[in-house]
């Protein structure tokens, strides 16, 4: 089994841009949670501290550990529902953090496109090669963060859809929780699939703007 943190060793460039940008995406990912439920009215999130991109307030040192080890990690800022102004406030909420996510997947891929655009001399051993890797990676990942945490699921922030758009029973209902947990089976087991698809998107968007 190949954990993580070999890569400490084995790749120390990867591992350490990796936990950076994960960890950046990831708080801010959080953040935006937090900030537009206080927009939309419920100050929870902020009266626990959340209104900040520290990793330790947004993941926690466990999460962080998880991220070192094995390259999982996860963060959740509290939301009291009751508190929100308007009808669709909570879908707002959940779709603020995949939707942050889906927003640094483009930034990071217009950077690194108009990066190989404009620089056309980047070879392999050079640092702008480097850098640009970096933002690279950052993309794909910031990909994979957005389709992981729209999936239909319970506890994911793609469950807010089903619960605005679906009706009650069905949602509720034994069938619904069944496939919802072969929906999340699935989605760990091809994992890497996910993964695929993020840098698929990202040499799409990087190629797109090359060529363009």
């Amino acid at each position: 089994m190949h954990f993580f943190i070999q890569y400490l060793w084995e790749n120390p460039k990867f591992f350490f841009s990796w936990m950076l940008f994960v960890v950046f995406s990831v708080s801010l990912h959080e953040y935006m949670h937090a900030y537009i439920a206080f927009r939309e009215g419920d100050d929870t999130a902020a009266r626990f501290g959340h209104l900040t991109l520290n990793p330790f307030k947004q993941m926690g040192i466990v999460s962080l550990i998880m991220l070192v080890l094995i390259g999982f990690c996860w963060g959740a800022v509290p939301v009291n529902p009751e508190n929100l102004r308007r009808k669709y406030s909570n879908l707002i909420v959940s779709l603020a953090g995949p939707l942050t996510n889906l927003g640094l997947f483009i930034i990071f891929s217009l950077i690194t496109g108009f990066a190989y655009k404009f620089m056309p001399g980047i070879d392999e051993n050079s640092k702008q090669q480097f850098f640009v890797a970096m933002f690279f990676q950052g993309a794909f990942m910031n990909m994979v963060l957005f389709l992981f945490n729209m999936l239909p699921v319970p506890g994911f922030d793609g469950y807010a859809l089903v619960e605005n758009f679906v009706p009650y029973e069905y949602k509720n209902s034994e069938f619904f929780k069944g496939t919802s947990i072969v929906v999340l089976m699935l989605a760990l087991f091809f994992s890497d699939k996910l993964f695929d698809i993020g840098q698929v998107a990202a040499y799409f968007v990087v190629n797109l703007i090359v060529v363009l």
